[in-house]
């Protein structure tokens, strides 16, 4: 045949395909509106496996079984997806017991940072919150939200991501294991300095504290200097260790704030030799609430051990139109090779198309929570 001929009768084909699918989606529409009335649940597995062993059998080539169970597969998962639309829509939804709010600034917030003062958490609390915020900082991630948890704040500042160093990935297991949520973001562009005591100069440092990943970061401008490098639990605890030894021959490399806050001289602004170094931060408070203008979504899931459970899964923001912006992974503590995801995507909690997409999810996942709108 010639080629032609071959893409003329492949266009035929196509056009039953899609009639048929038009035809068995109006059917599973039927289905739902069943389900709808008797609360049967939508996914069936049982069900699932039965019809993929079938339609595989009726194959007069055995080599297109795993083509056709690929195939089927994928038409059953637009039928629950369609499925949890019209659910979705009948009133049948997952419940999402969140509270828009207009903004959580007003009024006296207490917030709680991790680090020392002057340390970034600092710099990014007072860059969301205002300079007259009342704060306190504790030493640990895990204290901060025990902070929330306790009662002692109303709302924690912590890093999760960074654009040179990735994510962090405490703050994700975090929060797994508390219930807080997020309610907003800042980021902050990061410029690291050099600072000594008053009147030191660059030429009379031998020693520099500092953060391991901020040492990592100014690496490029640390070679030119052959001066000791001393790991430090953070950059504040780095520059009041120098503001408080009274050392010229020290220096630490922090934040314009801690500086400021120490009382120590900046020999040498930018250091960090990535101009476009930020972090982002999360705000993260006890309550089940959101702003009303919050435009992104963070949840977190587990799914099945099974081939394509994950693939299934993010379906339902594809068949709703919702974008997915960030997707990563956690190992599960004591369940060797299996993992937790933590997803973000663009919606708000109010919007019809977020509400079907998660309960299509809660359908299909295991242990599926909202992290926050924000």
């Amino acid at each position: 045949m010639e080629l032609g001929d071959i893409r003329k009768q492949l266009d035929e084909c196509d056009s039953e395909i899609v009639r048929l699918y038009e035809k068995r989606m109006k059917l599973s529409e039927q289905v739902a509106c069943a389900k709808l009335e008797s609360g049967k649940a939508v996914l069936d597995k049982d069900r699932e496996r039965e019809k993929l062993a079938k339609v595989a059998s009726m194959c007069s080539d055995g080599l297109n079984e795993d083509g056709v169970k690929e195939l089927f597969s994928f038409l059953m998962s637009m039928s629950r997806k369609l499925q949890y639309r019209k659910l979705s829509e009948g009133g049948r939804h997952i419940n999402i017991p969140f509270i828009p709010v207009d903004d959580i600034r007003e009024g006296s917030p207490r917030v709680v940072f991790q680090g020392d003062e002057g340390a970034y958490s600092q710099l990014a609390m007072k860059k969301y919150f205002g300079d007259d915020v009342a704060s306190i900082h504790v030493p640990t991630f895990r204290a901060a939200m025990s902070a929330i948890d306790e009662g002692s704040a109303d709302y924690a500042v912590l890093p999760i991501e960074n654009s040179t160093a990735g994510i962090v990935s405490e703050i994700y297991d975090l929060l797994a294991e508390y219930e807080n949520y997020i309610i907003g973001e800042q980021v902050l562009k990061i410029e690291h300095c050099l600072m000594g005591v008053k009147g030191a100069k660059e030429s009379d440092i031998r020693t520099v504290f500092s953060h391991p990943q901020s040492l990592m970061q100014s690496a490029r401008f640390l070679e030119k200097h052959d001066w000791k490098q001393i790991s430090m639990p953070n950059n504040a605890f780095a520059a009041s260790k120098v503001s408080a030894e009274k050392d010229i021959t020290q220096a630490a490399i922090a934040s314009s704030l801690a500086a400021e806050i120490y009382g120590l001289d900046i020999l040498e602004r930018g250091v960090n030799s990535e101009e476009n170094n930020s972090t982002r931060f999360i705000i993260v408070t006890g309550q089940k609430v959101y702003m009303k203008n919050a435009g992104k979504i963070s949840i977190c899931f587990e799914v099945p051990h099974e081939s394509g459970s994950l693939y299934h899964c993010l379906g339902n923001f594809i068949y709703n139109g919702l974008n997915i912006s960030k997707i990563e992974s956690r190992p599960i503590e004591g369940r060797a090779w299996e993992y937790r995801f933590f997803l973000d995507f663009v919606g708000n909690l109010s919007d019809p198309s977020v509400r079907c997409a998660l309960t299509g999810l809660r359908e299909e996942a295991r242990h599926l929570r909202v992290l926050g709108n924000y």
